[in-house]
Formats: C-alpha cells, structure tokens, sequence
C-alpha cells in the first residue's frame, strides 16, 4: 500500500505537497480496519513544519492529516507506508492524536494541558517514536497518570542535533501526580535521554 505522496529524495516534509494516501490506498486501509482490532479510541497521524515567525493561523494552515486510524491493523498500514521518523527533514514533526485532535494548544481540548518533553539521539529516534505510538494506541499511559487526566497525543520532532519526543495530557494541573516519564523510561530501558521535563501548555 505504498501511496504515500509527499516524499522527496532528500526526505519529507515538502508541505507544499499534500501527505496523503491515495484513492485506492485509502480503499484498502478501510477494507482492512472493517475487519481490524479496535482500538479504544480512534487516532490521528498529522505532519507538519515549525516556520520561523508564522502566525497561529499560518502555522495550522500548513498542517498535514495524514488518516486516522481505529483499528491496530490499521495502525500498522499507515505507519509502516509513511517514512520513518529518521525520513523526515529538520523542524518537521509527526503527531498522533486522539480522535481527530489537531495538535494545537489554540484548541479548546488542549488548553489546560501540556506535554512531557524528552530530548532523544537520533540514532533511537525510530526506536522511541514506535515505543510511544504503541503505548499510545494501547493506553499504556493510563496507569501512569492521575484520575481525570488523560495522554491524548505524542510528537517527535526533528531537530539539526538531538531530536525532541512528547507525550501530550489535558490536564496541566495533574502532572505532578503522573509518572509519565517513569513509564517512558520502562518502555525503552536502555535508550538515554539527555533532557526530560515537563512543560504547561
């Protein structure tokens, strides 16, 4: 299923492409996920591309859906035909978030949180991305956080020298009960991550 339309030899994330699958990509994406696991919720795959001095509206503009998933079968379709996160260029991230969420801290659903923040070498990049996509998907968090929040999306971001990874929740004034980076660290026990902390919306 390898219909994956924005991709250069130099990498990705030409936004002036649209990052999308094609009409008979998107078929069998359906076809497998009518038939899938279900996941808890749906997810989102979005791109994008951090631009020097662009404005709210500028910068939601230039983001890319790249489909949401429901099922873990269909989780798998759509990760494994788009580039790796070691693909694409610098300032570009990846999202997955919950529902159909943009990844925007303007939206109502995520202005009273925040994200735990891990600087990663790049040589674990793709290790540390699929860890918390899977622990995502899977609500592997939900043992790590306090009553009333939720993790409702994660981001890697590359970066010219070490790349950044984050684990979005709702609830800011929760984090201090989580253990979030706790659990990071237990998914991937022999990855060093130079920088953890947390950070408010």
């Amino acid at each position: 299923m390898a219909s994956f339309d924005s991709e250069t030899s130099d990498g990705l994330c030409d936004l002036s492409k649209s990052p999308v699958f094609s009409s008979v990509a998107i078929d069998n994406l359906k076809s497998q996920e009518s038939l899938g696991v279900p996941l808890n919720t749906t997810w989102t795959f979005w791109l994008d591309k951090a631009l020097p001095g662009v404005s709210a509206a500028e910068y939601q503009a230039n983001m890319k859906r790249i489909y949401t998933v429901s099922t873990v079968q269909g989780f798998w379709s759509v990760y494994n035909n788009i580039p790796g996160a070691d693909r694409i260029r610098v300032r570009c991230s990846y999202h997955l978030m919950r529902d159909e969420r943009k990844p925007l801290w303007e939206e109502p659903y995520n202005q009273y949180g925040g994200t735990w923040k891990l600087k990663c070498f790049k040589k674990d990049t793709p290790q540390v991305w699929r860890e918390l996509l899977l622990a995502a998907i899977g609500e592997q968090f939900s043992d790590s956080i306090a009553e009333g929040d939720e993790v409702c999306g994660v981001t890697v971001t590359v970066r010219e020298k070490d790349d950044l990874v984050q684990v979005w929740n709702t609830s800011a004034q929760l984090a201090d009960e989580a253990t979030v980076l706790h659990k990071v660290q237990r998914l991937l026990p022999e990855v060093n991550f130079p920088t953890k902390y947390y950070k408010r919306k």
